[in-house]
């Protein structure tokens, strides 16, 4: 569609971009986050910028095909070779089982916390229900003012926190300085691709198509919408590492690795600040908990369904049609009711260590073959990547690639 004039990029048009930032930053991020203020106080802060660079770099191409060409991302995927769906179809049926349970079971933490009239198991499943509840029965556009209110939430609570526990100013500047301190490799690489990135990150381009925004005269909204989106993630990520290096590195507290060190973050917030605050944090963390049950729900469900579609020999269908299709509504049952054993039972190894190779690999095969997907004459010259957009997804394929191996040397160790 080369010379077709842009649509105006407005402000009231939002929406996509928050989408797939909220449901990228779960609570298993803001825990590396605040992990990585509380170990090494300000000197990670450049590696969060860093990381909004890249995630806006891999958005931004996946939004971008999904305009340029007219195709979802999963049918240029299906265009490299039948490779793709050997790697992709076993990969979402297993993320899927166990993403379901570490989802449910975050989100029902801080809901323990609060009303310990329930354990977190029954906690967790009336989350995994509400969250199915609240997709399956509304179209798209209901769904993102849902997630943009939980965003809301989010940025006030944590933002607000860091804002009360007051930043060290002059030490923020020295970390926008890119130095690694002692021990601080894989921090500095998991701050750097984790916030934010999930497979939901490939999920973008279908929100962009969700809002309407069909063909090459969106792009430039499209652009507007995810630099927001992760310029706001920014904040949000510099905020909650600020709460890690003013509130537990200066006082030598050290947490707890997992969704569990969000729970004990909360009681050094009553200890230090009252009841009140630490109220407000546990909110905070369930918005973030909650915004990713009902993304990865609906968003991944759109990828399944799509996958689901071109074996059936019917791809690209509007995603309108797709979001009342039996293939999204089975996937958003299987996100919900088998992982439940999960959190009953606990997880076997075997499907740990298949959980953990599969997914190890998925950014850098979204990085790689949208650099494929964007040089190639699958995509109109006009919009095909340039030197800034290549180097983008270059650094994170290679990113991601590094942390894929670490990650896997970490689940046959058995760390």
């Amino acid at each position: 569609m080369a010379g077709t004039e842009q649509r105006k990029a407005t402000w009231r048009q939002l929406g996509p971009g928050i989408v797939v930032a909220a449901t990228g930053v779960g609570a298993g991020d803001l825990v590396a986050t605040l992990i990585a203020g509380n170990r090494f106080g300000y000197a990670l802060l450049w590696a969060t910028i860093v990381g909004c660079i890249v995630k806006i770099s891999l958005a931004e191409a996946a939004g971008r095909w999904h305009l340029a060409t007219g195709r979802t991302i999963f049918d240029g995927w299906s265009s490299l070779g039948r490779w793709t769906t050997f790697y992709f179809a076993p990969y979402i049926v297993i993320w899927g089982f166990v993403y379901g349970a570490t989802a449910m079971s975050a989100t029902g933490l801080p809901l323990a916390a609060l009303f310990p009239v329930l354990p977190l198991e029954g906690w967790a499943i009336l989350a995994g229900l509400t969250g199915l509840a609240l997709v399956w029965f509304n179209r798209y556009a209901v769904f993102e003012k849902i997630v943009t209110a939980f965003v809301g939430i989010m940025f006030v609570t944590v933002v607000g926190l860091a804002i009360y526990v007051g930043p060290n100013v002059l030490e923020a500047v020295k970390g926008l300085v890119p130095l690694l301190p002692p021990g601080s490799a894989f921090y500095t690489m998991g701050l750097i691709g984790g916030v934010g990135g999930t497979i939901t990150m490939a999920a973008y381009g279908y929100w962009v198509n969700a809002k309407g925004w069909q063909d090459s005269t969106w792009m430039r909204m499209m652009r507007l919408d995810n630099r927001v989106a992760y310029i706001t993630t920014g904040v949000f990520v510099i905020a909650m590492l600020i709460v890690g290096a003013e509130l537990l590195y200066a006082s030598g507290i050290a947490l707890t690795e997992g969704d569990q060190g969000l729970i004990q973050l909360g009681e050094v917030l009553e200890e230090r600040f009252g009841r009140f605050v630490s109220v407000l944090f546990l909110v905070g963390f369930f918005a973030a908990a909650f915004s990713s049950i009902i993304g990865v729900w609906h968003g991944v469900s759109l990828m399944f369904a799509d996958f689901v579609n071109h074996l059936r020999k019917r791809p690209n269908r509007p995603v309108a049609e797709t979001e009342r299709g039996w293939p999204f509504r089975a996937y958003a049952l299987w996100l919900t009711f088998p992982p439940m054993l999960l959190l009953l039972l606990g997880r076997p190894f075997q499907l740990v260590i298949v959980y953990g190779v599969l997914g190890a690999f998925f950014m850098p095969f979204l990085a790689f073959t949208l650099i494929w997907l964007l040089n190639s004459s699958r995509t109109p010259r006009e919009w095909r990547s340039g030197l800034i957009s290549n180097t983008g997804l270059t650094i994170a394929g290679a990113l991601f690639l590094v942390l894929s191996v670490h990650e896997l040397w970490s689940t046959f160790a058995g760390e």
